[in-house]
């Protein structure tokens, strides 16, 4: 293959892990506490400049420990603010809360677009819908995350992985991850929002065990040959069906309950009345909905999103 076509980028050095960016999601929450204790199972070769910062429950001022060690950088969060993160938006103590403290993650980890912004943010989340273990793509360009994620699905094959690309800014919102070069959401479920099952810990550990080898091999200079991802993209928010004032007036299908990643056909039951009507399905083709009755979306009026397969190819890629 011709060098024209690998893709070069500069050592991956700078690494955080957002643990608990929602609160009550009890898997990243927990993993960054026992990280931050003992941070030797992530601990990697060629780490440099990076930073531990822990935010303590209920407030307070972030405590930025900085040195040259090789672990990547921890951050804990007890809120709840991806909607609301905007760097560009104007400063001020008037602003919420969950608003200054996402501008200063803008300032700690990025500034957001620049050379000075973190190489790779692991953002982890917990679904009570039952996706299993999902990396979540932000950019079908980005051949740095493609690679990672064809690494990390082939890692823990036959186990499934799959990969959720949400690239359309009508159905996206910033999120904190956003401010690194490459930003990686993880969602593992299906996990009650604050409850912690060790299944799902468990399975969101070794995910950053794998993507943490990832980064390891491209730092020594592996260099990783063309591939393909399938991913799901997604395409439509659904929302639950509603009465006129706005009132939900039917449930998730019981056919259509945890089957996250399963296609859905026109004339599949999709929701079900409170008085035991069906309501099917009446789109164009197959889709895929994930996201399935997630506890966190009823007040975002989105009862599951559709989803279409695709397969990305990913360049070749090696550090300079």
């Amino acid at each position: 293959m011709s060098s024209n076509h690998v893709v070069t980028f500069n050592q991956a050095r700078r690494v955080a892990i957002f643990g608990g960016t929602h609160g009550n999601e009890m898997s990243g929450v927990t993993l960054v506490n026992l990280w931050m204790g003992n941070g030797g199972e992530i601990r990697r070769k060629g780490g440099r400049d990076q930073a531990l910062h822990h935010q303590p429950q209920g407030g307070g001022e972030v405590l930025p420990i900085r040195g040259h060690g090789p672990e990547p950088g921890i951050y804990r969060r007890e809120s709840q603010f991806n909607p609301l993160f905007n760097p560009s938006a104007p400063g001020g103590k008037d602003l919420p809360y969950e608003v200054q403290r996402a501008q200063e993650i803008n300032r700690m980890f990025g500034p957001k677009g620049s050379a000075d912004a973190y190489d790779v943010i692991f953002d982890l989340h917990n679904t009570t819908s039952n996706m299993g273990c999902t990396l979540i793509l932000e950019s079908s360009k980005d051949h740095f995350n493609l690679q990672m994620m064809s690494y990390i699905k082939k890692a823990i094959a036959p186990a499934s992985c799959p990969v959720l690309l949400n690239e359309d800014p009508r159905l996206k919102y910033a999120t904190v991850r956003s401010v690194a070069k490459h930003s990686v959401g993880l969602e593992v479920g299906p996990q009650p929002q604050g409850v912690l099952r060790s299944n799902i810990f468990e399975a969101m550990r070794i995910i950053l065990k794998h993507a943490l080898d990832f980064i390891e091999l491209f730092n020594e200079g592996v260099e990783f040959p063309p591939c393909t991802v399938d991913v799901f993209k997604v395409s439509e928010r659904m929302d639950y069906p509603r009465d006129a004032n706005g009132n939900i007036i039917a449930m998730v299908h019981p056919n259509l309950q945890d089957c996250d990643w399963e296609p859905l056909t026109p004339g599949d039951p999709m929701f079900q009345t409170f008085d035991g009507k069906t309501i099917p399905y009446e789109g164009v083709g197959a889709v895929y909905p994930t996201f399935i009755n997630e506890a966190a979306y009823y007040e975002k009026q989105q009862a599951f999103v559709t989803t279409r397969r695709e397969a990305l190819a990913a360049n070749a890629i090696r550090k300079v």
